[in-house]
């Protein structure tokens, strides 16, 4: 996160009523509530996590078994049987 100046951001009426309450120190300002994004959206990370056990879903479907898939994705027995057996 960057800091940018207040003075830059904010109208100097809004300024002088912050500086009533704090100067010369740093404040968070959240976002609005429900406008926080989930884990991995902006990385993309999320979107690549769900293609891939889709992947590994459909080939256990398919009859791949456990052992084959943990190779195929470097994953865990126990990672593998969680997103097989997962309702999605």
């Amino acid at each position: 996160m960057k800091y940018i100046k207040a003075d830059t951001v904010f109208p100097e009426e809004l300024l002088a009523q912050i500086q009533k309450y704090v100067q010369g120190r740093l404040v968070y300002i959240p976002n609005p509530e429900g406008f926080r994004k989930k884990w991995g959206e902006n990385s993309g990370s999320r979107t690549y996590l769900s293609l891939r056990n889709s992947e590994i879903r459909r080939q256990f479907d398919e009859g791949k078994t456990i052992g084959d898939l943990m190779d195929d994705f470097s994953l865990s027995y126990d990672s593998i049987k969680k997103i097989v057996y997962s309702k999605k």
